[in-house]
């Protein structure tokens, strides 16, 4: 994604600034006051409410925690 488009987006919800994030094939934008994370699908972010995912739930692509941490 384009680092002036970046600089242009904020949170639809706040109108906060947004971070990119990327774990391996799947981009999300990071809103860390709402702690929701915007897809980015074919390099279109998706700034719909209803289509954020909420941080407390696991990325599609991130590891989960039992993978990471030792038993």
């Amino acid at each position: 994604m384009d680092n002036r488009l970046l600089e242009m987006l904020v949170c639809p919800i706040c109108k906060g600034p947004l971070e990119l994030q990327r774990h391996e094939q799947v981009s999300e934008l990071i809103c860390p006051a709402d702690r929701l994370a915007f897809p980015v699908r074919d390099g279109i972010p998706v700034m719909l409410e209803n289509e954020a995912r909420a941080l407390d739930t696991p990325s599609p692509a991130a590891p989960s925690l039992s993978a990471v941490r030792p038993a």
